[in-house]
């Protein structure tokens, strides 16, 4: 029988009421204990989602020895501080994108994981959706001739609110490390990291970037147009477009979603939807605990390769677009 794991979620907002749904779904998986900074959230949590224990303190829940992993879904502007501690600690931890602020944080945290042999991963969860692997197994396949030209967007209308997290420069507030990294991952995991970026960014009252637009470009003509915003709507799906056909991530494409083929001379193929239950963050952690069994401290799904690719990669986008955040950046900028 597969070891059970007890992880703990750090941080109590939003998305981790949705991963510990998910979490619920694995047999090899408890749901051991909630922590935030303010404990009656803490206890909140733990109440509604049966934990057994409620941490008002990150650094008590880390030195409770019977945490196995820890999921981090603070802001992204935390990220860096809470891996870190997690790590010097010696437990595993799974940390929600974007994985750090910048290339130079991401480098400290994955040499902490070495220091102290202990597993991490970004919890990009996309890499696991069965949809988005079924569609880049089609496009490597070669099947429609060679990939030439990806479109992927994200948008959605966030009402103005300058002190949350969306318009908050302090919490890395812009649409880019929010929800334009999902289009910048489709482009890394189809056609690598490009050899040249060029952005045109829209900002708001506040100084974060509320709307950009990218042009991924690459030596053998390959190109990627990645769109992202706060401010209106969109269709949120992906297109592979290639020499003999395309390929296209329904809405939401980085979700367990449907999928459409057409090659041609041939009739589009509708490829439905084969996740029946969750979000479909299950499938993420399923694979954290697979990579525990088997004594890894590094997904060889989701590398430490590709999570410094995808930051460095936002980090030529924010230099292009001029996107800059002072509580971080001195290492990128100056």
């Amino acid at each position: 029988m597969s070891k059970i794991y007890n992880w703990a979620v750090l941080g109590c907002g939003r998305i981790a009421h949705k991963f510990v749904a998910d979490l619920k779904l694995l047999p090899n998986a408890r749901l051991y204990a909630g922590a935030s900074r303010d404990l009656t959230r803490a206890r909140e949590f733990a109440n509604e989602w049966g934990c057994t224990k409620a941490y008002g303190s990150y650094a008590e829940m880390v030195n409770d020895p019977n945490v196995d992993v820890v999921y981090i879904a603070t802001p992204h502007s935390h990220h860096f501080e809470h891996t870190i501690l997690c790590l010097k600690k010696k437990k595993a931890v799974l940390c929600e994108k974007a994985f750090a602020m910048n290339l130079h944080e991401v480098k400290q945290m994955i040499a902490c994981a070495k220091e102290n042999n202990t597993f991490l991963m970004e919890a990009f969860w996309t890499m696991f959706q069965p949809s988005f692997q079924k569609a880049i197994k089609i496009v490597e396949s070669g099947e429609l001739g060679k990939l030439k030209m990806l479109r992927s967007d994200f948008a959605f209308n966030a009402p103005f609110l300058k002190d949350k997290r969306l318009y908050n420069v302090s919490l890395g507030g812009g649409s880019l490390l929010d929800i334009g990294i999902y289009p910048v991952f489709a482009a890394l995991s189809a056609l690598g990291v490009p050899d040249s970026i060029k952005t045109s960014a829209d900002f708001s009252p506040t100084g974060s970037e509320e709307s950009i637009s990218i042009i991924f470009k690459y030596q053998a003509g390959e190109m990627a147009a990645l769109s992202s915003s706060l401010a209106v709507h969109s269709p949120i799906q992906t297109e592979y477009c290639c020499e003999r056909g395309y390929v296209v991530l329904h809405p939401r494409w980085f979700t367990p979603t449907d999928i459409t083929v057409w090659k041609e001379g041939e009739d589009p193929q509708f490829i439905p939807n084969e996740s029946k239950e969750g979000w479909g963050y299950q499938y993420e952690a399923a694979h954290v605990m697979e990579c525990l069994d088997a004594g890894l401290i590094e997904s060889p799904k989701m590398s430490w390769k590709m999570s410094s690719d995808l930051m460095e990669t936002l980090d030529r986008i924010r230099i292009d677009a001029g996107i800059f955040f002072p509580n971080h950046d001195k290492q990128l900028f100056f």
